[in-house]
């Protein structure tokens, strides 16, 4: 394969791991939070996202210290794009008023 197309791919595999990764610990919160047990969540959750993660960098680096380095890249720019997708989705309608006085 073309050595360009295979680091394009490096890059985009590691935009899908950070997506993955970042998303999936944005779901954990919303759906940790509300559960009768949300130690189970968070730490199945953290296993799990990391468990995939860690085997993906491993098996799209596959050696070469470029394609880790190009694969990080792409994880901390899905890093990026999840956590301004988020801000986006909760920005609340209106906020509260702050109390002038202490109670």
């Amino acid at each position: 394969m073309n050595e360009a197309l295979t680091l394009v791919l490096v890059w985009v595999a590691g935009v899908g791991l950070g997506a993955m990764f970042f998303g999936g610990l944005w779901w954990t919160i919303h759906k940790g939070v509300s559960s009768k047990h949300p130690a189970l969540w968070f730490f199945g959750s953290l296993l799990l996202r990391t468990s995939i993660t860690l085997a993906g960098f491993y098996f799209v680096a596959h050696g070469h210290w470029k394609r880790l380095l190009l694969c990080l890249l792409g994880f901390v720019m899905a890093r990026l794009f999840v956590t301004r997708l988020t801000r986006t989705m909760e920005k609340p309608d209106g906020l509260a008023t702050e109390a002038n006085h202490a109670p």
